[in-house]
C-alpha cells in the first residue's frame, strides 16, 4: 500500500510555479528520497504534505483515503510529520520539555512530569537515541538537536516522517549515525521521506527516489538500479565535470595576517596565520569548534580579546566593518540571513548591501539605480541566478540563488583582496556546489587571497592549499594540504592526537 500519492499537485507563488502538476507515489515502509537542484521545488511539494502550504490544484492520498491537510494540526493528526533544515527548538527550555511542548500527559489539572519523561525516555531508547532529556537544548550540539527534533515527531505518533536537508549542519560521524536511525526507523514500520543534495547519502539509505527539475516531475527511480552520474543527470539536465582543476600553488605577497589572537576565554592557545593572494586556506573542524567567531572576528563582527589583525600590512584590528570592507574584504557569512542578506527586501537592494557607500552606485549621497540595475542584471546573467523580477522579496529566491547572489555581490566589489568564504555551499544542491567551487577556484587562480571555512573535509581537501584545523576555538595544526590525510584531519578536529 502507498503511504502517501500525491497527484497532479500545482503550487505557485505569484508568477513562479514552484510545483508543476507533480504526481509521486510513496510506498509505506520505505525510505523515499527527494530529489532535485536548489529551487525544483522539492521543499515546497513537502511542505504541502506537512500542512505549511496549501496547494492550489491537486489531492493527496494517505494510506489509500484521499485527505484534504489545510494545515500541521491536521496533517499531525494524519501522522505527517516534518523534521525541518532549521531546527524548531526553544533553546533555554529542557529537551522534555521541547518534545512534550502542546502535548503533554496530565493528571487533571497538573503535568504528569513522572508519564511524560517515561514516554519521551521509552521512545529514546526503542531508536537507539542516547540522550539525557534534562539537558537544556543550548548545551547540545547540532547532532543532538536534532535527535530531539526526531524524537519529537515520533511522540506525535507520525508514522510519515519527512526530513529537509537533515545532514546539512552535521558532521560526517553524526550523518552516518542518522543514516543508520533512518534504518531502524523503516524497519520499525515508519515511512521516511528524504530529502536532500547530498546523492553518496540518498545511494546508501534510500530505496526509492523522485527527481524533481524546475517544478516538474523528471523521474522516479529504484535507487538498486542507478548510478549517480544518471541521477545527476536527472537533477540538471546536462553532464557535470566534478573534477577539480587548479594550477600550480604559487603564493605571492601576504594579504591577511593574524598575530596571536585569542578568540575566546575557552581557547587553550593564541592564534597565528597568514594568508597569501593567489592561495585558499582551508579551516576545517567540526561545527561549534569557533569558525563562527573566527570569521566575525576577522571582519570586525566582534573584537579578539588579544592579538592583531593586519591587511596588506595595515592594522585593522580596531577598523570598522566598513573601513575593511573598503580596504578590500569580500564577506560570504556562514549564516547568510543573520549577516548577508535581507530577505523581505528586493533582490536589488539585496545586491546594494556592502556597497551602499561606493562611488560605483553612490553620487553625491544618492543612489544611482541605473547603473545598480545594470549592474546587477550582468552578475545575474554571469552567476545564473533564476529570479522573478529585480524587485521581487529575496526570499522567493531557492537558497542556492540566494548563496549565488551574496557570492557575486561579495567579489563584485572592485578592490577585494581577500575573500572570507565561510560554508559557501552549505546546503546546496550539486549544481550550485560545482558552480561555487569553481568560481573559488578560479579567483584563486585570478590571485585573490581566500579564507575558507568549512565542516565538510571533503570540500576542505578538494579546495584548499594549506589546511589549519580548528579545535576549541584555537588551530591545532597547519600544514600545506597535501601533507594531511583525511583521517589525521578527522582525529585532530576531534579533540585527538596524531
Amino acid at each position: 500500500m502507498y503511504a502517501v500519492e500525491m497527484n497532479n499537485i500545482t503550487k505557485s507563488f505569484g508568477s513562479s510555479i514552484a510545483n508543476d502538476n507533480i504526481s509521486i507515489s510513496i510506498e509505506s515502509g520505505e525510505i523515499h528520497s527527494i530529489l532535485g537542484e536548489n529551487g525544483a521545488g522539492k521543499s515546497t511539494l513537502m511542505k504541502i504534505l506537512a500542512g505549511l502550504y496549501e496547494a492550489d490544484n491537486g489531492s493527496i492520498s494517505v494510506f489509500g483515503k484521499k485527505e484534504n491537510i489545510p494545515n500541521t494540526k491536521v496533517a499531525h493528526s494524519l501522522g505527517i510529520g516534518m523534521v525541518h533544515q532549521h531546527f524548531m527548538l526553544i533553546d533555554n527550555m529542557s529537551v522534555l520539555d521541547n518534545i512534550i511542548l502542546g502535548q503533554e500527559y496530565s493528571n487533571g489539572i497538573l503535568i504528569d512530569h513522572k508519564k511524560n519523561k517515561e514516554a519521551v525516555e521509552s521512545i529514546a531508547s526503542s531508536y537507539g537515541f542516547e540522550i539525557d532529556v534534562n539537558n537544556k537544548v543550548y548545551d547540545l550540539s547540532v547532532g543532538m538537536k536534532q535527535r530531539v527534533e526526531i524524537i519529537k515527531v515520533l511522540y506525535r505518533n507520525s508514522n510519515i516522517i519527512i526530513f529537509d536537508e537533515p545532514t546539512a549542519v552535521l558532521t560526517s560521524k553524526e550523518s552516518s549515525k542518522l543514516l543508520s536511525i533512518f534504518r531502524n526507523m523503516r524497519d520499525k514500520g515508519k515511512t521516511i521521506i528524504f530529502i536532500t543534495h547530498r546523492l553518496e547519502e540518498t545511494k546508501l539509505v534510500s530505496d526509492t527516489a523522485t527527481i524533481l527539475r524546475d517544478g516538474k516531475k523528471i523521474a522516479r527511480v529504484n535507487m538498486q538500479e542507478v548510478n549517480e552520474k544518471e541521477i545527476i543527470h536527472y537533477m540538471v539536465g546536462r553532464e557535470i565535470n566534478l573534477n577539480i582543476e587548479k594550477k600550480q600553488f604559487r603564493p605571492k605577497s601576504v594579504v591577511l595576517e593574524l598575530e596571536n589572537i585569542k578568540l575566546s576565554s575557552r581557547a587553550e592557545k593564541n592564534i597565528s596565520f597568514s594568508i597569501m593572494s593567489g592561495e585558499i586556506f582551508g579551516i576545517a573542524g567540526v561545527l561549534g569548534n569557533g569558525q563562527d567567531i573566527l570569521e566575525e572576528t576577522i571582519m570586525g563582527i566582534r573584537k579578539p580579546l588579544e592579538g592583531s589583525i593586519k591587511i596588506l600590512s595595515e592594522n585593522i584590528t580596531s577598523s570598522s566593518i566598513k573601513k575593511r570592507k573598503c580596504k578590500g574584504i569580500a564577506y560570504i557569512p556562514s549564516d547568510r540571513h543573520k549577516y548577508g542578506i535581507l530577505s523581505k527586501t528586493s533582490i536589488l537592494e539585496n545586491y546594494l548591501l556592502g556597497h551602499q557607500y561606493s562611488k560605483m552606485f553612490n553620487k553625491f549621497f544618492i543612489i544611482n539605480y541605473k547603473d545598480l540595475t545594470e549592474k546587477v542584471s550582468k552578475l545575474i546573467d554571469d552567476f545564473n541566478i533564476s529570479i522573478p523580477s529585480f524587485l521581487s522579496p529575496l526570499s522567493q529566491l531557492s537558497g542556492g540563488n540566494q548563496q549565488k547572489m551574496v557570492l557575486s555581490r561579495e567579489i563584485s566589489i572592485k578592490n577585494v583582496k581577500l575573500i572570507i568564504a565561510s560554508e559557501p555551499v552549505r546546503g546546496l544542491d550539486i549544481g550550485a556546489i560545482d558552480f561555487i567551487h569553481k568560481k573559488l577556484i578560479k579567483l584563486r587562480d585570478e590571485g585573490y587571497a581566500i579564507l575558507l571555512i568549512s565542516a565538510d573535509l571533503s570540500e576542505i581537501m578538494k579546495l584548499s592549499d594549506t589546511i589549519a584545523v580548528m579545535c576549541k576555538d584555537t588551530l591545532v595544526d597547519i600544514r600545506r594540504a597535501n601533507d594531511f590525510t583525511v583521517e589525521e584531519i578527522g582525529a585532530l578536529q576531534s579533540g585527538g592526537k596524531i
